[in-house]
């Protein structure tokens, strides 16, 4: 029987004929202690908070599966990008010269006895590296409004990457570089696709291309949806994509690249949970290898970027649902036949602008619309004033306009027509705009749609999401009291009593946290407030079954389906 590395190496080949499945990371020996490691992530211990090598302070929760980012106005390292170079000061590598044949003659032997390959560990990559030092929201929209400074930071970051890389093969000698970016959602990319290729591809293709050209195997985790770039992955240099969700349709992807990318992934967070029985994980781990084994070049595991399930019960299962599969295979995985590109869909993703008319309407409302959608702050500016001029009342702008905006700016994002920076640019335009316009607006016929109390749930940091949902249902003429993150049952359920709010919306990203929306839930209807308030839940680790489950009355699977069903909660309330 051939060893784990040797199934490997017969995974990646693009005609490849492995005996068997491997088993998770079975053929990884990981090495997280090389003297690179230990000086920029030493200090990240579970349930603390630290700061990073470059300034960045880092959260790691409890039963987390990996460390965030903190950012406030006092902590933000780098608040202002076109002042960048005074506040980003880039870790000084060579500080690291000692310890690393120690490091390389331990990890080499564990390697070599287990029968696998000795992989270097390189977290943070370029675009995370940004958003640790700028926040998550503010990266985005700089990617629009300050393309030199983001290029040159970017460029910085890079030059820095390639100094560790070289730093990190010379030292450790490692057959793997297995190197962490997260490119987007379970459903759609952080940007366009295009705005992806002008930033981040060229100096990716510069990483990969130097760890191929040193004979290393490149490895990228990234647990999105990355479709749209996935040829792009392939072409670079990336050789095994650690992370696939199975929202990618990995059976279709694997027809479509035909061996020249292996997915390594196809059991999602959502299996990972405390109360998750084994008939349970077992039937989730037989359906994935059904699916996606028989396409080949596929190698199943938890979707995080290192070994390892938050619950360990969970990754028993897994295992044993793969030997099973192993136990039963006769004849060797042969890759399906190839499709059409066009059947996982278009690399280029249909912009909200080509979707409208190429003549402008003259319509003053239509031309509003179209200016929050594009993130035209000035343009919109003008337009509402034009309006007052033509005589349209303030409330008509608000709701005839801008609104229509917002919610079209919704669908596209939910079709993944539009990404996370228009969300963003269109949320300070309407900003912007109610701003200009609220002086002037009469408060008959004017009031908000409804009030809805959001946050994320107790024992969770994350917040990006909820931010995303903020932004669309203030888009939509909800009045959202926010309640960040780490919100307790009793703060969500007092602030919505005190604020007369129609609904409570719980976001979460772990599945260690999922449970704190059923005490929401439960809190609500000890105080007899369920049909006053209807709870909606939502965010990565969340299903419908889940909100069946906890007896919440709504799940949204995006931002602007959340904003979407609140407004029908809330007008059909109002109407009652």
């Amino acid at each position: 029987m051939s060893t784990p590395k040797g199934i490997f190496l017969e995974l990646i080949k693009p005609d490849g004929q492995p005996e068997r499945q491997l088993c998770q990371y079975e053929a990884l020996h990981m090495c997280l202690t090389d003297p690179i490691n230990t000086y920029l992530r030493g200090n990240r211990k579970r349930g603390t908070v630290s700061k990073d090598r470059w300034g960045t302070t880092i959260s790691f929760p409890e039963d987390a599966p990996g460390p965030i980012p903190v950012h406030t106005p006092e902590l933000t390292v780098c608040p202002d990008v076109t002042h960048w170079k005074d506040t980003v000061h880039v870790p000084d590598l060579s500080v690291c010269s000692e310890g690393w044949e120690e490091c390389r003659t331990r990890s080499r032997a564990a390697a070599d006895a287990e029968g696998k390959l000795l992989a270097g560990f390189m977290g943070t990559g370029i675009f995370e590296q940004c958003h640790f030092l700028m926040g998550f929201e503010d990266t985005l929209t700089a990617l629009y409004e300050h393309l030199d400074e983001m290029h040159e930071l970017i460029e910085t970051i890079t030059q820095y990457r390639l100094d560790y890389v070289r730093r990190l093969i010379d030292g450790l000698q490692p057959d793997v570089i297995f190197s962490h970016d997260d490119w987007g959602t379970k459903n759609a990319l952080f940007m366009k696709p295009d705005m992806w290729r002008e930033f981040f591809k060229e100096p990716y293709r510069r990483f990969y291309g130097y760890i191929r050209s040193r004979g290393v195997i490149a490895i990228h985790h990234a647990d999105s949806y990355l479709v749209p770039i996935v040829d792009d992955m392939a072409e670079i240099g990336i050789q095994v994509w650690q992370g696939t969700l199975p929202e990618n349709d990995i059976p279709a992807l694997q027809r479509h690249l035909s061996g020249k990318l292996t997915l390594m992934g196809g059991f999602g967070a959502a299996i990972d949970r405390a109360d998750a029985q084994p008939d349970e994980i077992l039937a989730y781990a037989r359906d994935a290898l059904a699916r996606c084994c028989p396409g080949g070049h596929f190698i199943p595991s938890i979707t995080y970027g290192l070994a390892g399930t938050v619950f360990p019960h969970v990754d028993q299962y897994l295992d044993q649902a793969v030997n099973e599969y192993n136990a039963g295979l006769h004849i060797p995985v042969t890759p399906l036949p190839a499709v059409p590109k066009r059947e996982i869909g278009a690399a280029k993703a249909e912009t909200v602008q080509a979707a409208a008319s190429a003549q402008e309407s003259a319509d003053v409302f239509e031309n509003i619309a179209r200016a929050l959608e594009r993130g035209q702050q000035k343009k919109l500016l003008t337009l509402c004033q034009q309006a007052l001029y033509e005589g349209h009342e303030p409330g008509d702008i608000l709701s005839k306009g801008m609104i229509v905006g917002m919610n079209r700016l919704g669908e596209a994002f939910s079709a993944n027509r539009a990404f996370v920076p228009e969300m963003l640019m269109a949320a300070r335009c309407m900003s912007a705009a109610t701003e200009f316009l609220k002086p002037l607006m009469i408060v008959e016929g004017n009031e908000p749609v409804g009030r809805v109390c959001l946050g994320t749930v107790k024992g969770d940091m994350h917040d990006i999401g909820k931010n995303l949902v903020k932004i669309m249902m203030e888009g939509s003429g909800i009045e959202v009291f926010d309640l960040g993150t780490d919100a307790s049952a009793e703060k969500f359920v007092d602030t919505a009593v005190e604020n007369h709010c129609g609904v409570i919306a719980c976001s979460s990203l772990l599945t260690t946290t999922m449970e704190e929306m059923r005490e929401v839930v439960k809190l609500v209807h000890e105080r007899g407030l369920q049909d006053q308030i209807k709870v909606m839940v939502g965010g990565a680790p969340i299903s419908q079954s889940f909100c069946d489950e906890i007896g919440a009355d709504y799940y949204a699977e995006d931002a602007g389906a959340s904003a979407r069903e609140a407004v029908a909660i809330l007008k059909a309330q109002k109407a009652s």
